[in-house]
Order: C-alpha cells, then structure tokens, then sequence
C-alpha cells in the first residue's frame, strides 16, 4: 500500500508506482499487487488533482477526504480513516513518503497494527524542531522497519539516533526520478512564452512557509526586495494559496512594476522548465533545493536551515536570510550562472532500487 497525501508526496510516489508496475515480483513468483491511498491532505484541485493527471498517476483506490485542520485533528482523523483500511486490505508493507502529516499518521497505525513500513526519504533532518515536518520525521524514522535514504548524511543523522543499520538503505533521491521522467515533456512546455520571459534572465520563487508568509512584516520586506528585483529582471512568483490569502489579509500590494508576475499555482512539468531556465531560484521548498542542484541552477532558501545540507555541500543550494536577501541576491547575480554538482546516486534509478531493497527485506 503506498500512501501520498500533500502535492510533494505525489512527485515521489509516481515513480514508485512505475517501479512496481515494470519490475515488482513478489518472492513466490507472483507480480506485485499495490493500492494507492491519498490522504486527502492536499484538497484543492489546483495542488492536488492537477499534479495526479500531469505526473500520470492512476487514481486513488482510496481517498479519506480529511481535508485541512490544525496539526492535531488532520493527524487523528488521518489515523482513525486509514486504521480501517489497513485491517481490511491487510497489507504486507506500507510505503510512506516525505514529511507531511500523513507520513507520520499512517506509519503511526502500522505499528500498532504490526503491519511494516517503508520510508521513503528517510534520515533527513533540519535539527529544528519548530518545524512541524520535523517532528513528522523523526516519529516516522523511529517507528518505520525499512529506511530508505537519498544520501550519506541521511544514514549518518539516522544512526547517530540509534536505527538499526540494518534498516537503513541509501538509494537515492526519488524526487530526481520524477523529473527525469518529466525533463523532455517539460523542455517542450511554453512556459517562457506565456510569460514573457526568456532563458536565464528571469528569477524563479515559490514561498509558503509560515515563518515567511504568515508574519506581516517579513512578507511585505519580501515582496519589497521581489518587486525592487523586477525592475530590473522579471520575477515568476506562482502564489501557493496559503501566500495569496496572506497578502490579502496584510492588504500587501503583489504588484508594482510589470517585471513582476505574480500568477496562480502552475503545474509539475511548468515548474521543472522554470527551475532549469531561471537564472536563480528562491524558495523556501525542499523540492526545489534539490531540482535546482540537479540543473546547477543557483538557488537562494530563504530558510535558517534546511533537511537537505547536501544541496549547500555539493549542490547550487544556499540559505539565506531578510538581513541577507538583498546582498545575497545581489552576490548570486555578480556569479556564474551554473554552479554546484550533482550529488551521488541522483540518477533517476532510485525507484528501482527502493523497490529491490523491499522485496529483499525478509519478512518479521
């Protein structure tokens, strides 16, 4: 059973399902069966239902509608659905994904139900716990049997907690497999032409978090620095919803000066072409600290810290902070660029291998 249940869990778990579907043989010889199960964490169709008809997923043999709520109800509603499929279904494994609530959750249930758990992206750590996907990560890596990490630092920070090195599997980064997937289709995307834009004169961000939207102050210097940007290079700005209502709440004009394009949520494939062509990125998304190292696109985060340090180690990844963004911005355009490496095993086989290493593990 492999469960998505916000729109960064889809880009991992599409390639899973291909994985199983080309190579899954069970150990008797039968081909592996699987259910897809959504959460429903992510509920609008613009963040959720796009994603799955763009990344061609199939549709969710169940779907538990839980909608949004605070921490705490999203969690135990997750829980309470998701207990009654697994006694039902009674699957061998459960495949989770990511960092979101649902990951936490469901791999939640499983250890009281004694039912093995896979985590996929295991071992990340930001070593800040106000971050509610921290807590997610370190309950899920406690609890799961099977974890399956995207690079060596992740295998470190999980046996400097005590994880049975045993469980840990490095195979590499999932996310990489996705857009693989999806390089050519998103090559042949016109999405610089609909925005007016051409090849690498143009800055690519995408913000959410609350710590950068939710604060009236921090985003209304954001929005400064972006629009003082667009004077002289045109900023895509493809609004999460969370960001679009807080701009209205702090009655913040998104708007300006004609470099700026302030639009709606865009699709995968519109993301990937963005990513790869900008001349830097900044976010404060996991996922594109890792697609932009693997295009070598500078990328600013505008984060103290991040889950992913390989990006700052090998990588075009670097933090930043509102004391450092215009300087930083300003250091980005005066380099090349491409920067950084791709790091190891961030080859689009990383399904493959989280496939193998499940069907190697013997059964408890």
């Amino acid at each position: 059973m492999v469960v998505a249940g916000a729109r960064p869990n889809f880009m991992k778990i599409a390639p899973l399902l291909k994985a199983v579907q080309a190579n899954g043989v069970s150990p008797g010889g039968s081909k592996l069966q699987y259910r897809l199960v959504h959460t429903g964490q992510h509920y609008d169709a613009k963040m959720s239902d796009a994603f799955f008809r763009e990344l061609g997923l199939p549709a969710p043999d169940v779907n538990l509608e839980v909608g949004s709520a605070s921490h705490a109800k999203q969690t135990s509603e997750i829980m309470a659905r998701f207990e009654p499929v697994c006694e039902l279904e009674k699957p061998d494994w459960v495949i989770v994904v990511g960092d979101v609530n649902s990951t936490m959750a469901c791999t939640l249930v499983c250890a009281k139900l004694q039912i093995k758990v896979a985590h996929v992206e295991a071992g990340l750590r930001s070593f800040d716990r106000t971050m509610p996907e921290e807590i997610n990560r370190i309950v899920t890596d406690a609890l799961a049997d099977l974890l399956l990490t995207p690079s060596k630092d992740a295998n470190q920070n999980l046996e400097h907690e005590g994880i049975d090195q045993a469980k840990i599997k490095l195979v590499g980064n999932i996310m990489i497999d996705t857009l693989v997937q999806n390089l050519s289709q998103a090559r042949q995307g016109r999405t610089l032409d609909k925005y007016g834009i051409k090849e690498r004169q143009f800055v690519y961000v995408t913000l959410h978090r609350p710590s950068n939207v939710d604060i009236k102050p921090s985003l209304a210097q954001i929005m400064a620095e972006l629009k003082r940007l667009a004077k002289d290079m045109p900023v895509v700005f493809p609004a999460h919803p969370r960001t679009q209502k807080m701009l209205a709440d702090f009655n913040i004009s998104d708007t300006g000066d004609s470099g700026m394009k302030l639009t709606e949520p865009i699709g995968y494939c519109d993301s990937v072409q963005l990513t790869e062509q900008a001349r830097f990125v900044l976010t404060d998304s996991g996922g594109l600290q890792e697609e932009s190292t693997f295009f070598r696109t500078p990328c600013l985060t505008l984060r103290p810290n991040t889950e992913r340090p390989i990006t700052l180690k090998l990588g075009s990844n670097k933090l930043t902070s509102l004391e450092r963004l215009r300087s930083d911005i300003e250091e980005v355009l005066a380099g090349p660029d491409r920067i950084g490496s791709v790091p190891p095993l961030w080859d689009g086989h990383t399904a493959r291998r989280c496939v193998d290493c499940i069907q190697a593990t013997p059964d408890h």
